[in-house]
This record gives C-alpha cells, structure tokens and sequence, in this order.
C-alpha cells in the first residue's frame, strides 16, 4: 500500500503541475474564439504572421512544457519551500501575465498596452529562465521554444500596433 501511496504522490504534483498552464489557455480560448473572427479580422496583419489555426498547437505544446519544466524544478527544490520560492514565484508571475495578455489585446482591444504587456512578459520569463539554470537545466531548456514564440509573438503585436492606430476618444 505504501508504494501505491508514492507513486500517487508523485502523479499528482506531475500532472497538475504540467496541467496548470493550460487553464488560462482554455479561458483565453474562450476570449479569442469570438474576437478572431470578428474583430481580428478587421485588423492590418503583417504577412508573415502565423495562420489562425497554429495557434491552439503552439500554445498547447508551449504550456505543457513549461507546466512539465515547473514540475522538474518543484521535484528538485522539494516542493514549494523557501528554496523554490524564488525559482516558482517568478515562473507563476509569468503565467499570471500570460494569461492576462489575451483579455488585453482580444478582450479590451488594448494593443499598445498588451504590447507592453508582452514585453514585461517576455523580461519575466528570462528572469525565470535565469532561476531555473542552476536547479534544472532541462525545465530551462523547456522554456526556450516558449522564448522563441514569445519573441515572434512581441513582433507580431507590435506591427499590429504600428499598422492600427488606435482612435483616439474625447
């Protein structure tokens, strides 16, 4: 029975922890799925951008790694202490901020403001990068594909921005 125990104790953290992030994505899904068709198209893209239906694979394989990153580095640190306080809480503020991006651009139509956003995002997942190197090199090479699309994303937002100007509102 013991075993049993162990092997559930460590399916659990595992699991939830890979599963986390993908709850604001299914919340913002549910923000975008609307808006794409509506509001977005109304929008001046760059012709390099993404199609539409990449999007709910990159961000599906980004959470879960990131999510399976953060379990590596709460597995190494012994769960959330004071040890991972530093590594975890930077990884959470990231996740607070990439949620919070969606209902920006998608939701109040703020591009400018979710571009700075994106780029406070973009500083806090280095930061958290930077965190996780010395505890788990592999939870941090998980977060490079995310860099590298947040990167393309920072892009992207910005020439939506430079090529929509918002009105102004008296």
């Amino acid at each position: 029975m013991h075993s049993l125990n162990v092997q559930t104790d460590m399916w659990i953290p595992l699991l939830g922890l890979t599963a986390l992030p993908h709850v604001g994505g299914l919340y913002g899904g549910f923000i975008t799925r609307k808006e794409v068709k509506t509001w977005y198209t109304t929008l001046n893209k760059p012709s390099w951008r993404p199609p539409n239906a990449a999007f709910p694979v990159v961000w599906t394989t980004l959470y879960t790694g990131m999510g399976y990153g953060s379990y590596l580095v709460w597995k190494e640190l012994g769960g959330f202490n004071e040890n991972s306080l530093v590594p975890l809480g930077l990884y959470g503020l990231q996740l607070a901020l990439n949620w919070a991006w969606t209902p920006i651009f998608f939701g109040a139509h703020k591009i400018k403001l979710a571009l700075i956003e994106l780029v406070m995002l973009s500083g806090t997942v280095a930061a958290t990068m930077v965190s996780w190197y010395p505890v788990n090199r592999t939870a941090t090479l998980l977060m490079v594909p995310y860099m590298a699309w947040l990167c393309l994303a920072t892009s992207l937002n910005y020439c939506i921005w430079r090529d929509n100007p918002e009105t102004k509102k008296d």
